[in-house]
């Protein structure tokens, strides 16, 4: 039963004639976890709260940069610094109280994500990498959960529903990642503010629509949008027997994305630590005059003309760039000619400005 509290809060839906107070009562019962609390995942979180989703679980390990607020609305200068999944639970907490919200201020892997899953009845996929995204739909299909996929790319978007109701999976529409490095990162090819907001609430729809049983989900179907203009295209695919089939989370999804398990990212913090050891070498790979106008020290050997034999050979290479993806791409490079050990400052020179 709705509280009257819940009835005047929710008054919007209940008049609504395809709605009602009984899709209403499946929001309240309903529990979502949306993975990322970041572009795609915040608008998600603010429309599935104030619809009155009765319970919601926010994961995301990574801290609020100053370049997120460009998009990222549901923060503000206060939280640079700050986890963003405990600071999206304080604030969500504020939007509506009739409501239970968790976070999981860490980042998912193939050691939490069945447990997670397995907590809740719909996942919302509001990551930035593929590596995350196939992990979101393994664990979706071996846990049984319908997965509601958004992603971005400078002024496109895409929308989809995977394993509804044993429904075409990512596998199904993706069944290989694309080759590690050809696709950009928004860090590095940008994204217009606006957009993954527009593609965020179309996941909150998505998932209502799903857990009220109200209207056609988009299983099966892609909603591609172009932001520049307003155009939209729907692609319909079907379900992959072969690919749709998933018994077993993968070892290291990195891996499956065509990363090297020679490569690992870490933090400034960590490198730091690491370089107290003469056996590591900080290498910037940006441009020389990126490297003269701000530096942290350590080598200047350009991506653009990169060579690997440049390096000592005695020292396992720590590479920097300005928000991490040259630096990546130097350290793949490397592991894979050298097949020795490479290690990628996560998010580069930026993030210590």
């Amino acid at each position: 039963m709705l509280s009257n509290a819940e009835r005047e809060r929710y008054d919007r839906h209940i008049i609504l004639p395809q709605f009602g107070e009984e899709a209403q009562l499946k929001l309240k019962k309903a529990k979502v976890l949306v993975v990322g609390a970041g572009g795609l995942g915040a608008p998600t979180l603010q429309y599935l709260t104030a619809a009155g989703v009765g319970s919601i679980g926010v994961i995301d390990g990574d801290q609020v940069d100053v370049s997120n607020l460009q998009r990222q609305v549901l923060f503000n200068v206060s939280d640079i610094g700050s986890n963003k999944a405990e600071v999206a639970v304080d604030r969500l907490r504020l939007q509506n109280d009739l409501i239970q919200i968790e976070a999981f201020p860490c980042y998912l892997s193939n050691k939490n994500a069945l447990d997670l899953f397995s907590r809740y009845d719909v996942i919302v996929d509001g990551t930035d990498n593929f590596a995350t995204r196939y992990l979101c739909n393994d664990a979706a299909v071996i846990t049984g959960k319908t997965l509601i996929h958004g992603s971005i790319f400078k002024f496109e978007g895409q929308v989809s529903v995977f394993n509804y109701q044993n429904g075409p999976t990512y596998r199904c529409l993706f069944p290989e990642p694309p080759n590690a490095g050809s696709v950009p990162s928004c860090s590095e090819i940008g994204v217009l503010g606006v957009l993954p907001g527009i593609i965020g609430n179309y996941q909150a729809l998505e998932a209502i629509k799903v857990i009220a049983g109200i209207g056609e989900p988009l299983s099966g179907k892609l909603l591609c949008i172009n932001a520049l203009n307003n155009s939209q295209q729907v692609i319909e695919f079907e379900k992959d027997t072969e690919h749709s089939i998933i018994t077993d989370l993968l070892e290291n999804y990195e891996y499956f994305c065509g990363y090297s398990p020679l490569v690992s990212e870490i933090s400034y913090i960590e490198a730091k630590e690491l370089l107290k050891d003469s056996k590591y070498a900080l290498v910037d790979v940006r441009e020389i005059e990126e490297y003269e106008k701000h530096n942290i020290g350590g080598i200047n050997l350009p991506l653009s003309t990169f060579n690997e034999g440049h390096l000592n050979s005695n020292c396992t290479p720590i590479f920097i760039c300005q928000k991490g993806s040259r630096s990546l791409k130097a350290a793949l490079s490397y592991a894979e000619k050298e097949n020795k050990k490479a290690f990628s400052i996560y998010k580069g020179i930026e993030q210590l400005k």
